[in-house]
């Protein structure tokens, strides 16, 4: 521990880069080693911006010592530049093109594959899983977002406002308005309906990437699909089968991903790495400094321990 903080006493940065998966252009944050023993992709959830995660790829990559390259996948259409000719993009969809991005990237590489998914990006990470199980060494769930919380009203509100076409283009048209407002402006708005706990990460990200009406559309078009795929059961069979390079981390006060889930999965999937977050932080953790310090110490912890217990079978 003492290296790695001399040796990262400079955080290293995360390097903004894009590119064009399945002819649509997708925003990446990245942080490549010199000599990785592994390529950690990180898939987030809904709104799929990368930008919200910067603070939290950066302490990750520090906690594991700069010998994992980092990328974080941003969903296709959802940012200030990734406009996609105003097309909708459904959660089948965003799952492919992290499948056909994963296998671009790796190539004829060697090395393992760790997916990290946040909310629905944990739904994600898992089907990518199955698409690419001889890669793929490890999976971690964030707070993940699995099935459907029935007893959730903020779920209920968000899939009544997503399947309206009507509703959902007056939230788009709103939100685009505060984002054509001039930026001290719409950055007070902001930090004023957020809150002061949010950091300047989040914020910045809020400002520059989320208030776009393509953006929110994208966001909305896709929770609609959500809803509509997670009213089914999480695959059971599949996670008994790879239960020993799956760890899941759920928040104690999570109606995304509710402690009733936890103990779903826990009684399902018998063994199966299981964690609750009692720090005290939100679903959207990456939204705060502490949030994404706790939870890249709990990601290097997880990651090193199942690397090496792989690495031993």
């Amino acid at each position: 521990m003492e290296k790695a903080n001399t040796e990262f006493s400079q955080k290293i940065k995360c390097v903004d880069r894009r590119c064009i998966i399945s002819s649509f252009s997708v925003d990446l944050l990245e942080i490549l080693s010199k000599k990785p023993s592994m390529h950690v992709f990180f898939i987030p959830g809904n709104p799929g911006i990368v930008s919200y995660y910067r603070d939290f790829i950066e302490d990750l990559f520090e906690n594991l010592g700069g010998n994992a390259s980092i990328t974080a996948i941003s969903h296709t259409a959802q940012g200030r530049k990734a406009v996609a000719n105003g097309r909708l993009f459904s959660l089948q969809e965003q799952i492919d093109h992290k499948v056909d991005f994963i296998e671009q990237e790796m190539g004829t590489s060697v090395i393992p594959a760790v997916l990290v998914g946040h909310s629905i990006g944990a739904y994600i990470g898992l089907e990518v899983f199955k698409r690419m199980q001889q890669k793929v060494k490890v999976y971690v769930g964030l707070y993940p977002f699995l099935t459907l919380n029935k007893d959730s009203s903020t779920q209920s509100i968000t899939g009544m406002v997503a399947r309206s076409p009507i509703l959902s283009e007056a939230v788009s048209l709103l939100v685009s308005l505060i984002g054509s407002l001039p930026a001290r402006i719409s950055e007070t708005l902001v930090r004023r309906l957020l809150g002061p706990s949010w950091s300047f990460t989040a914020i910045d990200a809020t400002c520059n990437h989320l208030l776009e009406y393509h953006t929110m559309r994208n966001v909305l078009y896709m929770a609609m699909t959500e809803f509509r795929e997670l009213s089914a059961e999480p695959d059971w069979v599949f996670l008994r089968q790879k239960k020993d390079q799956i760890a899941f981390l759920f928040g104690d006060d999570d109606h995304w991903g509710p402690l009733t889930h936890f103990e779903e999965v826990s009684r399902q999937v018998p063994g199966i790495d299981l964690s609750i977050e009692r720090e005290g932080l939100t679903h959207g953790f990456s939204c705060t400094v502490a949030g994404s310090i706790w939870v890249a110490r709990y990601v290097a912890d997880v990651i090193r321990n199942k690397i090496g217990a792989e690495m031993k079978s």
